[in-house]
């Protein structure tokens, strides 16, 4: 998963030598030199573009050695973060869980072996892995075999207690319920790829011989496929699972191949029955049926598999902004300190050390950041960036972040395609955030004299498409900032087209859009 290149090496070493170690509005000048006077107007002059007139903007700026504030402008203000609220996440989870943490998912028997015949139930016990694919429990399946289980005379039981029954985010959207970035969370579940975007199924159409054929990856016959799509000259198609349901219809003309994520209804229904299936091609029949529950105590384990370590997974989470490792660390958290899969416990974790690592101005009420209540301020994300730079674990969470310009999804996220061939490319380490109406940066950029900042920028309730050039104007300015000179000289970026994924984070649009 973890990708390099020459530019990346160099930048890294770079950074990590350089981050060794109130509202006013218009801002002004915190500081008498003319380069910080300089910043000041010119980012005034980028924060009065007319898209901004009826919006709210934060931004704060700050010198990570110093701690002296550069600039601010409404640094107080409560604002929606989206996706922002993942720097709280993945910092807790990193201090909480810690980088070694990995999940585990076992296969259990309940009674006696005879032979080829287990007497009793096989239980799936999860504790919640977003990496697991349908290989996995394949693997999984063939070590019950390889112990010489032929026949289960009980029932397949999925363990999902691990987590709660609360499947949906507080105050997420009724028409998110079948995307993929709002997938059901539980500690059983699968993913189709190794973006791993757990909870949901790729169904893919293609137009072969005048006809539509419907394909899933992966292969599975979980989701009942209503296929009404004809074949066309184009492809103009709406793949859609019923709301509440299993069923997923098909619309619409096909002409080119096109496929769609789409979330399942019941995680650990889904995850069940791939390693139902999984069993039954390796010659393992089950009598009963599949049910949930808790494993009994002294179940004896049969198989096991264990996730990529936390310090892995921070790259797909962070660099593709994944929602579900979001919600599934959040439960993970709570689980660990307070022995309660739940957000309610996992959030407090996340707030408790926010709050204590300086972000005073917050409201969390998910890990994601895909709740419209989320809440914090500019200030508040910049005092937290700069606590944490101070942790033992911070090397690794500051290479998971997103680089201005990388072209590697892997390495770029979420801003491989912004940025490119300014003084902000390569420098650049931040989370982005979209929503309706909602766009926010905020990370950390080495000034052209050397010296680290820390920035936040957050725009919120503007109606036109997504002012994410404005961020971009400001982290090149800020690449720029020399406490010495004068401004610095103006980059043209490439013109803004918010396009589809004008207001989800880029990698949220399969595939991946920009």
């Amino acid at each position: 998963m973890r990708r390099t290149s020459a530019s990346l090496v160099a930048g890294t070493l770079v950074a990590a030598l350089a981050w060794a170690s109130s509202p006013s509005t218009p801002a002004v000048a915190l500081d008498p030199s003319a380069g910080v006077a300089d910043l000041t107007q010119d980012l005034n002059q980028i924060l009065s573009d007319s898209r901004l007139t009826i919006a709210r903007a934060g931004v704060v700026v700050k010198s990570a050695e110093s701690g002296e504030e550069l600039y601010a402008t409404d640094a107080g203000k409560l604002l929606i973060p989206a996706s922002n609220t993942k720097l709280f996440t993945s910092a807790a989870a990193a201090e909480t869980l810690g980088l070694d943490y990995r999940f585990t998912t076992s296969v259990l028997s309940t009674g006696r072996k005879a032979g080829k015949v287990l007497t009793g139930d096989l239980v799936l016990r999860g504790t919640g892995d977003p990496t697991m694919l349908a290989e996995d429990y394949d693997a999984l399946a063939a070590r019950v075999a390889r112990a010489g289980v032929k026949v289960v005379t009980g029932r397949l039981v999925a363990d999902d207690s691990w987590f709660d029954a609360q499947r949906l985010g507080n105050d997420w959207a009724w028409d998110d319920e079948t995307a993929y970035y709002a997938a059901p969370i539980s500690a059983l579940t699968a993913s189709p790829d190794k973006d791993y975007d757990a909870g949901s199924v790729i169904v893919a159409v293609a137009a072969e011989n005048g006809k539509v054929k419907v394909t899933t990856t992966p292969d599975t016959g979980y989701l009942k496929i209503v296929n009404r799509a004809t074949a066309g000259s184009e492809t103009d198609v709406l793949i859609e699972r019923q709301h509440g349901t299993r069923t997923v219809v098909i619309t619409g003309t096909v002409a080119d191949p096109y496929q769609e994520w789409v979330a399942v209804d019941d995680p650990t229904a889904y995850a069940s029955s791939l390693f139902r299936e999984s069993l039954a091609r390796h010659g393992v029949k089950v009598l009963g049926r599949t049910t949930t529950g808790a494993a009994p105590k002294g179940a004896k384990e049969l198989a096991a598999h264990e996730s990529m370590t936390l310090g892995e997974l921070l790259v797909p989470f962070m660099k593709l902004s994944n929602n579900i490792h979001a919600e599934i660390l959040t439960k993970a958290m709570g689980r660990k300190a307070a022995d309660q899969g739940t957000w309610a416990a996992g959030l407090k974790v996340t707030t408790d050390f926010a709050t204590t690592n300086g972000a005073q101005v917050i409201n969390m009420r998910d890990g994601s950041g895909l709740s419209r209540r989320d809440g914090f301020s500019p200030g508040s994300i910049v005092q937290f960036l700069s606590a944490v730079r101070g942790k033992p674990w911070f090397d690794t969470w500051y290479k998971s972040l997103p680089i201005a310009g990388e072209s590697e999804r892997f390495v770029g996220g979420t801003l491989r395609s912004r940025m490119a061939g300014t003084p902000a490319a390569g420098n650049v380490h931040a989370k982005t955030g979209s929503l309706t109406g909602v766009t926010a940066l905020s990370g950390y950029v080495t000034s052209a004299d050397g010296e680290p900042l820390i920035f936040s920028i957050m725009l919120n309730q503007y109606l036109s498409g997504s002012p994410k050039d404005i961020e971009d104007k400001i982290a090149v300015r800020l690449a720029q900032f020399s406490r010495a000179s004068a401004s610095g000289e103006p980059v043209e970026l490439r013109a803004s087209d918010p396009g589809p994924a004008g207001d989800l984070e880029c990698s949220w649009l399969k595939p991946a859009q920009c």
